[in-house]
């Protein structure tokens, strides 16, 4: 993974969260947010931050979202967040709504904020991730809880995160389906989508899935191109998008439930940048320029749109066609 595109980007959101908020503090503290759940369907839960709606609504950033499905053998957790705080507010929310133990826990990424509460889940929970996933913990760990620190913030529980293997590998175009008792679960990879190691979590009977960040919530947010990879973000989120049935419900990485439908304008906002960055590079723009020109104002509204579409996506999209 490209740290320092990351680190850049995230760098920059802490400068917004500042310009919101008092100098020096993240979009959004860990130590602050309240999760709330929302019943989807019998014995399936979406949980997020309990502004979310409100945020979105507004364009403003969010803190992470999951969910839980309950089975007759006991439940599964989508993301275990950043801290023991949160972790615990999942915790305590699977206990008031199924009080069944929980069996599997599975990380959409190894975005600390989805991953870092393992550590705090039973002993007996089985943990569920890529391969990538796992490779980027066994090599980077260290490492990336010093650079959340840096953008999430100090005395936010991060000190003290401790790396956790997963029990369970899924591999890249892998798919494997976990039976909770009376619910089948399908964990997949379609593709790169944000990380390389992004896992979207299907639950067939109430037609639900959880994307992670490759979704980060509903319109006017843009995607995040942290590492890269415009072409093959753009292509699994199509695959996503036709995968789903129009009545299905998206529960998006970083906000509230969603439709299907919601997630065609951050594949309308990929396919612009994907045309007006080729019409650039025919003109034989360089990079600087490239930029400049691709505005689109049509996609505006999201606050953190400034540096994630000049900063992050219009380079991408320029790195990926030029190399074509």
């Amino acid at each position: 993974m490209k740290r320092n595109i990351i680190t850049a980007a995230l760098l920059a959101t802490t400068a917004f969260g500042a310009s919101m908020a008092t100098a020096n503090e993240p979009v959004w503290d860990a130590n602050k947010v309240k999760l709330i759940s929302e019943k989807l369907d019998n014995g399936v839960y979406a949980y997020y931050p309990s502004d979310a709606k409100e945020l979105e609504s507004k364009g403003l950033p969010v803190a992470t979202s999951g969910g839980f499905i309950v089975g007759d053998k006991g439940v599964m957790i989508i993301d275990t967040m950043l801290n023991e705080r949160l972790n615990k507010q999942v915790q305590d929310m699977v206990k008031d709504k199924a009080g069944k133990p929980i069996v599997y826990a599975v990380n959409t990424s190894f975005h600390g904020d989805h991953s870092y509460g393992n550590m705090y889940l039973p002993e007996e929970t089985k943990i569920i991730q890529h391969q990538v996933t796992q490779n980027y913990i066994d090599t980077h760990f260290e490492h990336d809880t010093q650079f959340m620190m840096q953008n999430f913030g100090k005395g936010r529980g991060i000190e003290e995160i401790t790396p956790t293997d997963a029990d369970i590998l899924i591999g890249t175009g892998g798919k494997i389906t976990v039976d909770l008792g009376g619910k089948l679960v399908d964990i997949m990879d379609f593709g790169f989508a944000q990380t390389g190691g992004d896992l979207f979590v299907w639950e067939a009977d109430s037609k639900t899935m959880w994307t992670g960040n490759p979704i980060i919530t509903v319109k006017p947010s843009l995607p995040w191109l942290l590492d890269g990879h415009q072409l093959e973000t753009l292509d699994s989120l199509k695959k996503v998008r036709a995968f789903l049935p129009d009545d299905a419900t998206v529960v998006p990485g970083h906000g509230s439930p969603m439709s299907p439908d919601d997630i065609q304008w951050h594949i309308d906002y990929l396919e612009t940048v994907k045309t007006q960055v080729q019409s650039a590079i025919d003109e034989g723009l360089t990079l600087k320029e490239t930029v400049a020109k691709v505005q689109m104002k049509e996609f505006t509204g999201y606050a953190l749109r400034d540096w994630v579409h000049p900063a992050l996506n219009v380079p991408a999209a320029y790195k990926d066609l030029s190399s074509k």
